[in-house]
């Protein structure tokens, strides 16, 4: 399932909201009605919480099936939450907090900003249980923000190369395409939330836009 809304009343909806195949991770202060609609798009139950006391969830962790990685800053109560979700949670080393801006992962592979260290990069392996590869990607080392990616497909900022989009390709193992959301935004991880079942994208998102989306999702795969 395919919707163009803003969840939180602006196009950043993967900056507020986390999601894998299994859950949603939502701000506290999400109204009900636009918790129900993740639910029913992604096809998962939605969870309240927050990431060192802050709403900003998808920026400050990223997760998969397997586990969760989260800012060094995060609450015990918020790690005791996850791991009560059966999560496997570990805190990201070092000065980056933002782990959710700098790294895209699937369940077969993560793609990390290259200025975080080897033992930030061996956290990331072992929490996520997948192959992590270091690169810049468009000049840029905000991976987390440039690259929407699931178990079915990614969608990476318009300015990827050929080149980058092969290296995304053999990393997720699953195939996927550039493109952008919200008239134009080519930051498609901040602007877009998605799992293999289902995605959410700005609600400005224009109707080749969400095609492209659609496309390099895998979603035209189901049908």
């Amino acid at each position: 399932m395919l919707r163009r809304i803003n969840i939180v009343d602006n196009p950043n909806i993967g900056v507020f909201i986390l999601a894998t195949d299994d859950l949603a991770v939502v701000p506290y202060n999400l109204l009900d009605e636009k918790v129900k609609l993740i639910e029913e798009t992604l096809e998962v139950d939605a969870v309240k919480s927050s990431i060192s006391g802050c709403n900003l969830i998808g920026s400050l962790a990223v997760a998969n099936s397997n586990g969760i990685v989260v800012s060094p800053h995060v609450l015990d109560r918020e790690v005791k939450q996850f791991e009560e979700l059966g999560l496997n949670v570990a805190t990201i080393p070092g000065n980056y907090t933002a782990v959710g801006n700098i790294v895209a992962a699937n369940d077969t592979g993560a793609i990390v900003s290259p200025f975080l260290s080897d033992e930030a990069v061996k956290v990331i392996e072992d929490t996520l249980d997948v192959n992590v590869e270091s690169t810049s990607m468009v000049g840029s080392d905000i991976i987390g923000s440039l690259i929407t990616v699931t178990n079915k497909g990614f969608l990476i900022d318009k300015n990827a190369t050929e080149t980058e989009v092969d290296f995304a390709r053999d990393v997720f193992g699953v195939e996927g395409d550039i493109g952008t959301v919200g008239r134009g935004i080519s930051l498609v991880g901040a602007c877009s939330l998605a799992n293999s079942s289902g995605a959410i994208v700005a609600k400005e998102s224009t109707g080749p836009e969400m095609a492209r989306v659609e496309e390099a999702l895998g979603f035209l795969d189901d049908l």
